[in-house]
């Protein structure tokens, strides 16, 4: 156990059989009684942030996170398939374990989150670059308004492009929320 005097951004710990992740701390003195630290979490098995108090006596039972880094080879209906660059060992994690695998792409090299065994969950760029798979063709002359169409990417997933986009364009993606950000 730790106190929680000691929490600061980047360290992890479990509460209530989940794992989180420090993003902020803040020791907050009270007047006639004693401080209070409060932290702003981020789950990594959910992905949610929270907000949480404690007593500044309290404790919490700190997690070693581990990260790797792994080589996406592909993916089925229920697991994702990675390999070890060094060891050439091959790792398969549940899908449902990593909410981000939308993003991902045949032979990209992603950090993923590890305790123990199990995969909490998977570090990816804020922007990434991906080819346009399929799209309605683009109008010479379409670049000047902010009309958006649909387009599907080459790791099948869907965003909203401008019209000018093509079939074959690279375009940079936004993973925090999916959206098109600029072309490549």
């Amino acid at each position: 156990m730790i106190p929680v005097t000691s929490l600061r951004p980047g360290v992890t710990f479990e509460e209530h059989g989940d794992i989180f992740e420090v993003l902020t701390y803040n020791n907050m003195h009270l007047r006639k009684t004693s401080s209070v630290v409060q932290v702003k979490v981020r789950s990594l098995r959910k992905g949610s942030t929270t907000e949480k108090t404690f007593a500044s006596n309290g404790e919490v039972n700190p997690v070693r996170i581990e990260k790797k880094e792994l080589q996406y080879l592909y993916k089925d209906r229920d697991s994702s398939f990675f390999m070890n660059p060094q060891t050439f060992d091959q790792i398969i994690i549940p899908s449902k374990n990593l909410r981000e695998s939308k993003y991902l792409k045949e032979g990209e090299i992603v950090t993923i989150c590890f305790n123990k065994e199990e995969a909490l969950s998977m570090i990816l760029p804020p922007k990434i670059k991906l080819k346009v798979a399929d799209t309605n063709p683009g109008v010479k002359g379409n670049s000047a308004t902010n009309v958006y169409k649909d387009a599907t990417l080459e790791n099948g997933l869907t965003t909203k492009v401008p019209l000018f986009i093509n079939i074959g364009d690279e375009i940079i993606v936004d993973t925090r929320d999916g959206s098109y950000s600029n072309r490549a």
